[in-house]
């Protein structure tokens, strides 16, 4: 019985460092966003302007129902008239992770 509680408490720790690594990094998100999206979204506080046809990192952030995991499935499948952007798993779980931090 004690090598049965053993083993579960080192699969919830090593479940634990796993989800910490694979952590979105917001940070990644936002060179992203910096790089890919400016040019037509508002993607921080501090810029001015994108295009009017698309919707602030912001507002995006605060559509009810808005769910992380479903926008980086959504970005990475090319879609008119955004760019095919070719990010890897990781990067869209960074981005998404970033906008959904815009929710302020």
């Amino acid at each position: 019985m004690q090598r049965v509680f053993v083993a579960l408490l080192l699969a919830c720790g090593l479940s634990a460092i796993a989800d910490t690594v694979f952590a979105a990094d917001i940070a990644n998100g936002e060179k992203l966003a910096r790089r890919w999206c400016s040019a037509c979204h508002v993607v921080a506080t501090d810029q001015r302007q994108g295009n009017t046809q698309a919707a602030p990192f912001s507002e995006i952030a605060k559509v009810p129902g808005f769910d992380g995991s479903k926008l980086a499935l959504f970005l990475l499948a090319p879609h008119p008239p955004m760019p095919d952007m070719n990010l890897s798993r990781s990067e869209a779980a960074d981005l998404a992770a970033y906008i959904a931090a815009q929710n302020r």
